[in-house]
């Protein structure tokens, strides 16, 4: 499976985000996506907004930004994962490194997320990557392995297959730098293989996405890649022309 994801972050008003998905649709057509599937994350505020707009797109889902592993609770700010399923929600972003850097997700809160997304039918795209320091260090397989491991603790083969894992060079979103298409595939393969050790041949199935500013000008390599199944998009996906173009590439590659 490729997927092209796209995660507006805290950007779009509702016109804007109305404007840029009627974009999207007319644009990307079933038979110009071909085997890529397209998720939208828009701001929660958004999110139903996109689910009616895209209520006859199958080919395109649309994905929360995050999500409360609880169910229902004094939680002020929060929404559940059985709200985002009741809302309609395709997928929900799970462990995003912003959301471990400014609101100190842990592993163990990526891990109950992961497996209430998974209760409630909604697709998690968990996020692993390393800072600037690990990678300096040496230690980046190592330290993405654990969290990897951490994340999917306890969940089975058959829920399994519904994960999505998105690797986030942590140093090389909304720097400008970005992974080689090398650095890339080493760390894709890695996870890979932490993977099939734990779920055998399912691993081969399970999408593998890189995060860390892509765009048009560098995609075609890194869609090239062979562990390499997609992108979690950041920037690129708020304007209709790049999120084609990387659409395009993916379904090239």
């Amino acid at each position: 499976m490729k997927i092209l994801a796209g995660n507006w972050k805290m950007n779009t008003t509702f016109e804007e985000g109305y404007t840029l998905i009627e974009a999207l649709k007319t644009e990307l057509s079933p038979e110009r996506l071909g085997e890529v599937v397209v998720v939208l994350a828009p701001p929660v505020v958004q999110l139903t907004q996109a689910i009616d707009l895209l209520i006859d797109y199958p080919e395109m889902a649309v994905a929360a930004q995050n999500g409360h592993a609880s169910d229902s609770g004094a939680f002020t700010g929060e929404v559940s994962m059985a709200q985002l399923a009741d809302a309609g929600a395709d997928a929900v972003i799970i462990g995003h490194s912003e959301r471990r850097q400014y609101s100190g997700e842990t592993d163990r809160d990526v891990n109950l997320k992961t497996k209430s997304a998974l209760a409630h039918e909604l697709r998690p795209i968990v996020c692993v990557g390393e800072d600037l320091s690990v990678r300096k260090a040496g230690t980046h397989l190592a330290v993405v392995e654990a969290q990897l491991r951490a994340a999917l603790d306890g969940i089975d083969g058959d829920l399994a297959e519904n994960v999505v894992i998105a690797y986030e060079p942590v140093w090389a979103i909304g720097t400008g730098e970005t992974a080689t298409a090398a650095q890339a595939q080493e760390m894709h393969a890695h996870l890979r293989g932490v993977l099939r050790e734990t779920y055998g041949e399912l691993a081969n199935h399970m999408p593998i996405l890189y995060g860390g500013s892509c765009k048009p000008s560098n995609a075609a390599e890194l869609f090239a890649q062979p562990d390499v199944n997609g992108g979690l998009i950041g920037g690129a996906s708020l304007v209709a022309a790049d999120f084609v173009a990387l659409a395009d590439l993916l379904q090239k590659a």
